[in-house]
């Protein structure tokens, strides 16, 4: 059995106006993450944990930000492509351990959607899949409310 692990790291700025979708869900606010896909930074971060791990790259080297057909996508789609990825090379996703650096909204009453969500995309249970939320105690650029972070950190087997 070979395990793997695999570590993510993301940011993105917000913006006043813009959707905000975070774990594949729309949270309801009054900035969104600016991005050439729908800037879910943290199925970004998943994205890059799972490829980091089997050894695959990264997300921007799949889904170019300089590829149109990729402006605006669901990140949703993204992770299928990923968890397909790795079905390929013969591997399993064991769990994954997230957190969201954001000052506001609240990110802790989404998260039982959210993993819900992202449980059916990558077909794995939902307990298999950790999210927490913190803030920056108003320090830098999460703190000023200026933008969003994320950080992954998965565990993948191959039987």
């Amino acid at each position: 059995m070979k395990i793997r692990t695999g570590f993510g790291y993301d940011v993105h700025q917000l913006q006043p106006g813009l959707p905000f979708w975070l774990g594949g869900i729309l949270v309801p606010h009054t900035h969104g993450a600016l991005g050439h896909s729908d800037a879910d930074v943290l199925i970004h971060v998943i994205c890059d944990a799972l490829l980091g791990a089997a050894n695959l790259r990264d997300i921007g080297f799949h889904f170019p930000d300089t590829d149109p057909q990729y402006k605006g996508v669901d990140s949703k789609r993204l992770l299928a492509e990923v968890a397909r990825l790795l079905r390929e090379q013969g591997y399993t996703i064991s769990n994954i351990d997230s957190t969201v650096c954001l000052e506001a909204p609240k990110v802790n009453p989404h998260i039982p959607e959210m993993q819900r969500v992202l449980a059916e995309v990558l077909g794995i249970e939902a307990d298999d899949i950790s999210i927490k939320a913190t803030t920056t105690e108003k320090l830098g650029f999460v703190g000023r409310r200026e933008g969003v972070a994320a950080y992954a950190s998965v565990l993948i087997v191959k039987e």
